[in-house]
């Protein structure tokens, strides 16, 4: 059992993004599923891809143009999304403030694949 402060893990940048970083919440010996929480700056953003496994987002604060597949999102706070494996997907901070998700994933391999 554990109970932690999300803002006490420490972020690392995200490969291949513009001002996106992630801290991983969930323990590194966790069997069914993972939690991420994602920061997008300001005017940042996460390149359009594909996952091999599904996601579901919670939204925990700041706006963005979230696009799956051929929808296109106004997301914000309070917001929840789910992304089904193989659908490309991507993320703009353009609504001038920060962005902020939880992302929770199983504990299955995943393959990142930019479109």
């Amino acid at each position: 059992m554990y109970c932690k402060n999300s803002n006490d893990y420490q972020e690392n940048e995200m490969p291949k993004t513009d001002k996106a970083a992630m801290a991983v919440l969930s323990p590194e010996n966790e069997k069914d599923f993972i939690v991420r929480k994602v920061t997008i700056q300001s005017g940042g953003s996460i390149p359009n891809h594909t996952n091999e496994i599904h996601h579901q987002q919670y939204v925990l604060s700041g706006e963005a143009k979230v696009v799956v597949g051929n929808e296109v999102y106004h997301a914000k706070q309070g917001d929840f999304i789910y992304i089904p494996a193989g659908v490309n997907h991507y993320y703009e901070a353009c609504y001038g403030k920060e962005y902020q998700f939880l992302c929770m994933i199983i504990t299955k391999e995943d393959k990142i694949v930019l479109v």
